[in-house]
């Protein structure tokens, strides 16, 4: 039963990584161990393994009529033993296929997906920049302003400085609040704020900015990760890249 189980296991493992036209191979093999073992007499043989074929985790990766042949077909740029999943079609820039948890298909509107990764992105190169100029740059003259440690400095600055920068923030979300939720242009972008000399662009010098955002806010959000730990958990400032991982 052990051994039985373990084999299960592994097939379970795989699945969450193979293709798309794999996976119901694996979820066969899946269902036949569960049938052979004990673990599945004792649950019933096969009623057991349909219904993990039916509910298990392998029901949500089975090839549907609705594929198209593309995502059939296509590998992911991201992962290239992964097909490409359906939504995912190429039309946003920064599109590089990689969806392995599957969120594209339970996300209904993939525009309001794109608008949450580019606000949370944009609020992330700002984050970093200036969680490194607290630490390494010129501060506001006061006490209130000078603390180098990022997160410390939060508190220190007091009420009044918080709910100026978080009144700021709902502002700008107000602004844009209309477009993010019922307009119809391209996500991130709120019409006149695109900034000076953008009609005089090309659409092809746009199209590699557009690109060029969404790859820098995705760097930003593993930035952000990664500074949280170093200030937390190793209690090192931001650009120490010494060799001691730990504290004592």
């Amino acid at each position: 039963m052990l051994k039985s189980l373990c084999v299960a296991s592994l097939a379970a493992s795989a699945a969450a990584f193979a293709p798309v036209q794999q996976v119901s191979f694996v979820g066969v093999v899946f269902s036949a161990v569960v049938e052979c073992s004990g673990a599945g007499r004792m649950m019933g043989g096969g009623l057991a393994a349909a219904w993990l074929r039916d509910r298990g985790p392998f029901r949500s990766f089975a090839v549907g009529p609705g594929r198209t042949s593309v995502a059939l077909n296509e590998m992911s740029k991201s992962i290239p033993f992964l097909t490409v999943p359906e939504k995912l079609d190429g039309s946003m820039p920064g599109d590089m296929g990689f969806d392995p948890m599957g969120l594209s298909d339970i996300q209904t509107d993939l525009r309001y997906a794109r608008w949450a990764e580019l606000k949370h992105g944009r609020v992330c190169m700002l984050a970093v920049s200036g969680m490194v100029w607290q630490e390494y740059l010129p501060h506001l003259p006061g006490d209130a302003y000078a603390t180098t440690d990022p997160f410390a400095a939060i508190s220190s600055v007091g009420f009044g400085s918080n709910i100026q920068t978080l009144l700021a923030i709902g502002v700008i979300e107000l602004i844009n609040w209309e477009e993010t939720f019922n307009g119809d242009s391209r996500p991130g972008v709120v019409p006149g704020w695109e900034g000076p000399g953008w009609d005089k662009k090309s659409e092809t010098e746009k199209e590699r900015l557009y690109t060029s955002e969404i790859v820098h806010c995705r760097l930003a959000m593993i930035a952000f990760i990664g500074a949280t730990h170093q200030t937390f958990l190793l209690g090192k400032p931001l650009l120490d890249f010494s060799g001691q991982l730990w504290t004592s």
